[in-house]
C-alpha cells in the first residue's frame, strides 16, 4: 500500500473519530457477513456506529488525537461509539449482544469487548457500565448542593416556627373579652 493511499486512510480516519471521546472497542473474529450486517442494523436503530480499523494506522491516528489505548491492537480491531455518554453506549453494545446471543450461542466466541473509553481515557467495560450519565452526574451534584441548603434553610425557620406556635397557644388561651398579656 503506498503512503498516499495510508495518507487518504489515516485522515478519513481522524475525520471519522475527530470529536469522539466515548467508544468501545471490540474484536470480531469468525462472525459472517449476515450476523455482522444484523449487528450493524441493530445497532443503527441506537445511533450506534461501527467501525473496523487496521491496527497500525489507527494506533498512529488515535496517538494524534490524544487517546492513547494500551493492549487493544492485537487482532482485529473494531470501534463503535455514538450516544452521548459512554454507560449509554456500552449498555446499548450489551443489550446487542444479548440479543445476538440468542440467534448465535457461539455469538460472544465471535466478538469480545477488549477495553472502553470514556472521554478520551481508558476504562474497563464493567466500569463503563456503571459510570453515570451526564445528566445523572448533574442530578446528583444538584443533590448534594440541595440537601445541605434544605437543612440550613430548616435551621433558619425551625426558631420562627417555634416563636409563632408558643405565640399561638398563649393567643388560644386568653379569654376572649381580655387582651393577651405583654410578654
Amino acid at each position: 500500500m503506498s503512503k498516499v493511499i495510508k495518507q487518504m486512510q489515516m485522515n478519513a480516519l481522524k475525520d471519522s473519530f475527530n470529536g469522539v471521546k466515548n467508544m468501545v472497542v471490540l474484536s470480531a473474529t469468525g462472525l459472517g457477513a449476515i450476523a455482522e450486517n444484523n449487528l450493524r442494523i441493530s445497532l443503527r436503530k441506537k445511533n450506534v456506529r461501527m467501525q473496523m480499523v487496521k491496527n497500525s494506522l489507527a494506533r498512529r491516528v488515535f496517538t494524534d488525537l490524544g487517546i492513547e489505548l494500551n493492549d487493544v491492537w492485537s487482532g482485529s480491531t473494531v470501534f463503535a461509539w455514538g450516544p452521548e455518554s459512554v454507560k449509554e453506549l456500552s449498555k446499548s453494545l450489551q443489550a446487542a449482544f444479548k440479543d445476538h446471543e440468542k440467534k448465535d450461542p457461539k455469538f460472544r466466541e465471535k466478538v469480545s469487548i477488549k477495553t472502553a473509553v470514556a472521554e478520551g481515557t481508558q476504562v474497563a467495560f464493567a466500569k463503563a457500565l456503571e459510570m453515570p450519565t451526564r445528566l445523572e452526574a448533574i442530578g446528583e451534584i444538584v443533590a448534594m448542593i440541595l440537601g445541605p441548603g434544605s437543612q440550613l434553610a430548616a435551621a433558619f425557620t425551625s426558631p420562627g416556627a417555634q416563636v409563632a406556635s408558643q405565640i399561638s397557644s398563649i393567643a388560644d388561651k386568653a379569654p376572649a373579652g381580655e387582651p393577651a398579656p405583654a410578654a
